[in-house]
């Protein structure tokens, strides 16, 4: 560059003196310079279109023998693109110790620099807004203990979500106790309803309550994440990994709200979520307000002028929050939710099941395809096991149901009957020392009202009173004969020629 501009300042017909005051070297160097580049026939004009380098070789070609080694800075730039943790001190390092008369690391930065500079890989591109069709989200990093418990002076943190829209950056911020699964779909929730209405596409960071397999071209959303998703009819495009430009308007309100909101906060302590909250919607309501420096207007005028009017329409119904589990099913069919235990179909045995848990309700739901299997009732007491009879193979829902008899059951079921069946049913139940030695026997005579139907099995149970016998062998005997309706005591023994009679004894 020096060398250019003393050609430049020559054709102004400056004198070498001014020339080396100007281009900060002795006179004599500008003398030496000028003289070769008049032997080499070149001019300002043919300076310019040539690199440093070039023009260095043609004038000082002595120079070539003693210019120390450089690496190859295309294989820098890339190791330094593939491995984030290495930093061009490791990698000057690893030059050196194979190239010990190399360049020094200063030069090494200075001329990576200039590469990436001449390659066009320290530019940006700037990022065009359309009104409301980005939200962008995210979490503060600071957690400052400002929640103080009132009954034990305990204090925890509280952590911040926050969000922005479109090309306002209008926020939203509300507090939570944690980051966990069910504040960040509160979190999501809250802010379309704080803002009145839907964009077109939410990015998020590739936080775990957010994205399960950050991938570059296909992230696979957290399966919660992709069901509120569906419900709002919005995009899930989460930024690529490190690369915070992707959601530079979040990154940028992360940056202010930390110094100028928990600035606000600090100092400052409270007894509950709420009151915190109520805090910092007063303190974001008046940061929104603010007049911006160098344009006009405020974040809540941009906002009601272009963000809010090309917004979506909330959806008639709210997002259900719930919380998302996956699991794959067990031998005994059953998935585990906070300490019970709920049923699905065994024959999804093996298979990775998502458990969709509300307030209300354990939804139980395939992951290869989404679609629900099963839904109980949440339950917070009582048994442990949830079971649907459909869910269970043939053998296991028989047993089931035998299992959910008590006396009181198998008596009321003898009564619908008949009195005769109600009466063989509560001797069975009452002979023996515990009411449940006879819950198998009870089971067994009131199914035979299915195989031979209530009129049969009341006729049998009558004999077996009328014998004194009261057991399941003396009814199934009894039926199986078809000697229900038989009785020695009424009837006489019909003539019959094959009957010998009395007088063949005598």
């Amino acid at each position: 560059m020096k060398i250019v501009e003393m050609l430049r300042l020559a054709g102004l017909k400056l004198s070498q003196r001014e020339i080396s005051k100007s281009a900060g070297c002795a006179k004599s160097t500008v003398g030496d310079t000028l003289i070769r580049c008049r032997n080499k026939g070149v001019d300002y004009q043919k300076a310019t279109a040539m690199t440093d380098e070039e023009l260095q070789q043609l004038l000082f070609p002595e120079l070539k023998a003693t210019r120390k080694a450089e690496p190859e800075w295309e294989y820098i730039h890339d190791e330094l693109t593939k491995h984030k943790t290495l930093n061009l001190q490791f990698l000057w390092e690893e030059f050196r110790a194979n190239t010990p008369d190399g360049i020094g690391y200063s030069q090494f930065c200075e001329k990576y620099g200039r590469y990436r500079k001449a390659k066009g890989k320290s530019v940006t591109m700037h990022q065009e807004r359309v009104g409301g069709e980005t939200m962008q989200v995210d979490w503060i990093g600071d957690t400052p203990e400002c929640i103080v418990d009132p009954k034990t002076g305990i204090k925890s943190e509280a952590h911040f979500f926050v969000a922005v829209l479109g090309s306002s950056g209008y926020p939203f911020v509300e507090a939570f106790p944690n980051e966990q699964q069910i504040q960040w779909m509160r979190a999501n929730v809250d802010a379309l309803e704080y803002y009145g209405g839907v964009p077109k596409i939410i990015i998020p960071d590739n936080c775990p309550t957010a994205v399960k397999h950050p991938k570059y071209c296909e992230p696979v959303i957290n399966s919660a994440y992709w069901e509120f998703a569906q419900h709002y009819k919005v995009a899930i495009l989460p930024a690529r990994v490190k690369k915070p430009r992707d959601k530079s308007l979040v990154e940028q309100s992360v940056g202010w709200l930390e110094t100028w909101l928990l600035g606000k906060l600090r100092n400052q302590y409270f007894f509950s979520f709420a009151e915190l909250n109520l805090a910092v919607r007063e303190y974001v309501n008046e940061l929104s307000d603010k007049q911006y420096e160098k344009q006009e207007g405020s974040r809540r005028s941009v906002f009601e002028e272009i963000d809010r009017p090309m917004l979506r329409p909330l959806p008639e119904q709210r997002y259900e929050i719930a919380d998302v589990v996956i699991k794959k099913l067990g031998d005994n069919y059953h998935l585990e939710y906070d300490g019970f235990y709920y049923s699905a179909p065994y024959t999804l045995h093996g298979e990775q099941l998502i458990i969709r848990a509300t307030d209300l309700s354990v939804e139980i739901v395939r992951a290869a395809d989404h679609q629900r299997v099963a839904v109980h009732r949440r339950y917070y007491s009582g048994n442990k096991y949830i079971s649907e009879p459909a869910h269970m193979p043939a053998n296991h829902r028989a047993l089931y149901e035998q299992r959910k008899f008590d006396g009181a059951r198998y008596r009321q079921w003898a009564r619908d009957i008949g009195e005769n069946t109600f009466f063989v049913i509560n001797k069975i139940l009452t002979n023996g020392p515990i009411e449940e030695q006879g819950y198998r026997a009870s089971m067994a005579i009131l199914q035979f009202s299915k195989t031979y139907g209530n009129y049969r099995l009341e006729a049998s149970c009558k004999k077996a009173c009328k014998l004194g016998s009261y057991s399941y062998t003396t009814v199934k005997n009894i039926l199986k004969n078809g000697t229900e309706e038989l009785d020695g005591s009424d009837k006489p023994t019909p003539k019959h020629a094959n009957i010998r009679g009395g007088a063949y004894y005598r």
